[in-house]
């Protein structure tokens, strides 16, 4: 089987590259990125280590899919993922997610292969949840979000762009018989995420405890009692390589995927584990000003998933933490040169 993965050389996309590579003969990987991110070129070499070519395109431009041979499936791990950026910079976010899926369709049927999308929790509303959860500064219930949570608007103009590519895939499915599977992804860290302050928070987080420099917790109050579920990149590899294997009987299906109830992290506990894990204590500035963008909780709801599959969550918040730690502090003098 010949796999195409968009954004093969970020975070996520790279990850599942080489473990696909590592744990299946049959499977002849191949990536799909611009490099036009820092982390990029660190995880390029990673990938050339395996021998998984890596074509530097533009998932947006069509005349992309013309220089790229046929592929069986696609994984589209491709995104401009920073949901602040997609404030200031809308044209780009469109771009790079919603026109990029489409032309990602346009080649699938082509090829008579199938997709799967990296979608995101961003996808559900920012009322809803911040009703749902009151005050993120006292206590309350902690819940999941299932599938069947409210999408209405605002969900961001990032959100926006992965809940109507979402769409998009739902009508070639229809109209074309595409075969696709969504996942819907809470936050996602772990080795080789060199994080920065509107992406990434976990690498962000560790990295400014390790090298003794400021942080600063921005919204609700500035106190640092945002939650989120956090899950390893392990898992998430460990969770696309059952699905590739088992895509003839499971299909069009979109599943929430996260760390669930299990592995919920607020900023202010992340920073106490930091200093744990680093040694290292550091000082933070706040800034009570709240983003119309920010959710102060997400958990995601796993029921469905756990009921189409075998796949279990199986590291924790601590392995996460632990496991990114080793591998930036290896990479010191490279993650030094990256703007955060």
């Amino acid at each position: 089987m010949r796999i195409l993965i968009t954004g093969g050389s970020g975070f996520v996309g790279s990850n599942i590259a080489v473990f696909l590579k590592k744990n299946n003969k049959k499977l002849n990987i191949f990536s799909l990125d611009n490099l036009s991110r820092d982390s990029s070129k660190i995880n390029l070499q990673r990938l050339k280590e395996y021998k998984i070519k890596n074509y530097k395109l533009n998932v947006e431009e069509k005349k992309t899919y013309q220089k790229i041979g046929k592929y069986d499936l696609i994984i589209d791990c491709c995104a401009e993922a920073a949901v602040e950026k997609s404030k200031k910079n809308s044209e780009l976010v469109f771009n790079s997610n919603l026109k990029g899926t489409f032309f990602l369709l346009d080649k699938a049927l082509k090829d008579k292969g199938k997709i799967i999308f990296l979608s995101t929790s961003r996808v559900y509303s920012i009322n809803k949840i911040k009703t749902k959860v009151g005050n993120i500064n006292s206590k309350f219930k902690k819940f999941s979000i299932s599938e069947s949570f409210c999408t209405e608007s605002p969900i961001s103009l990032y959100g926006f762009t992965k809940l109507s590519s979402e769409i998009l895939i739902k009508e070639y499915a229809y109209i074309k018989k595409i075969k696709y599977i969504i996942n819907r992804f809470g936050v996602i860290s772990g080795p080789w995420q060199f994080g920065k302050q509107d992406q990434g928070f976990i690498s962000l987080w560790l990295w400014k405890h390790l090298k003794k420099q400021k942080l600063k917790y921005i919204g609700f109050e500035g106190k640092g009692n945002q939650i989120r579920d956090v899950l390893h990149i392990d898992d998430v590899c460990k969770l696309i390589h059952e699905q590739i294997k088992k895509f003839n009987k499971i299909n069009n299906i979109t599943f929430n995927v996260g760390g669930g109830l299990k592995n919920l992290i607020s900023l202010k506990t992340l920073s106490k584990k930091c200093e744990i894990i680093t040694g290292n204590k550091i000082s933070f500035s706040q800034n009570k000003k709240t983003s119309i963008y920010d959710i102060p909780y997400y958990a995601s709801n796993n029921a469905k998933i756990y009921k189409y599959y075998s796949w279990r969550i199986k590291k924790n918040i601590k392995e996460i933490l632990v496991d990114c730690f080793n591998i930036l502090k290896k990479n010191q003098l490279f993650y030094d040169k990256i703007d955060k």
